[in-house]
């Protein structure tokens, strides 16, 4: 189970439901993949989610970010 300092560390900048919202479309990805390629996994997809976003594989980007107000 992460804790919730994990998972600040993780979104830096960015709010929690940013994070969630992007930890849960990471997660649907992970399983409509590996349903398609019909592949067992013994890790659910959310913990494979944010083992990706925690590596750095995966990053959290605003659409806001590249403007200069």
């Amino acid at each position: 189970m992460l804790k919730p300092t994990d998972m600040e560390n993780v979104g830096g900048q960015h709010s929690r439901y940013a994070l969630v919202i992007a930890v849960a479309k990471r997660a649907r990805q992970i399983a409509a993949d590996t349903e398609e390629k019909n592949i067992i996994v013994t890790e659910k997809p959310v913990s494979s989610a944010v083992n990706d976003f925690m590596s750095g594989e995966y990053k959290l980007y605003s659409p806001n970010a590249s403007e200069d107000n």
